[in-house]
Parts: C-alpha cells; sequence; structure tokens
C-alpha cells in the first residue's frame, strides 16, 4: 500500500528596512490602535499592490503661512455673504472680470 505524504508548509520571508524612529514609533501606535501589526499592514499593503498593480501613494500637502491666509480670507467671505453672482458660462465670468 502506497502512501502519501502532504507537507503544508507556508513561505515566510524577511524584509528589511531603514526608516526614521519617530516613524515608525508613530505608525505602530496607529496599527496597534487598530488592533494589527505593522507586519500585517505591510503585508495588506504589499497584496494590494500585487493585486492593483498600482502604487497609491497619500502625501498631504503642508500649510503655508500663504495657503491658510487665503482659506481664512475666503472663511471670512463666506460667512459675511460675500459670494460673486452665478455665472452660466465662462464668457459670462471673464467678462464680469474685466469689469
Amino acid at each position: 500500500m502506497d502512501t502519501t505524504l502532504y507537507i503544508l508548509c507556508s513561505m515566510n520571508t524577511v524584509i528589511s528596512v531603514r526608516i526614521d524612529k519617530q516613524l515608525k514609533d508613530s505608525v505602530k501606535e496607529v496599527t496597534e490602535s487598530a488592533g494589527l501589526k505593522l507586519s500585517t499592514l505591510i503585508t495588506a499593503y504589499l497584496r494590494q499592490v500585487v493585486a492593483t498593480r498600482r502604487i497609491e501613494l497619500y502625501a498631504p500637502e503642508q500649510m503655508t503661512p500663504k495657503l491658510e491666509g487665503l482659506i481664512a480670507e475666503i472663511e471670512s467671505e463666506l460667512k459675511s455673504n460675500k459670494l460673486s453672482k452665478k455665472f452660466d458660462n465662462a464668457d459670462e465670468f471673464l467678462t464680469d472680470l474685466k469689469r
């Protein structure tokens, strides 16, 4: 009688990455608060890259004093109801700008 033995094994590999300690601590805090391990997050992202064939990174723009000033100005105008009139097309808008 022939006997076949199946051995299931999981192939694990180690990736070593050098990153800033503060970044590692911060991301570890986020993952742990979600009940995940850092390696689980990294594995999930790598699986997503393979599945979608896309690398998507998000880097929010830093607020500059000039941008903060512009936003404050716009918010002030919105509160005081200083809004431009409504235009039906770009030509009307451009004509109004020239006045």
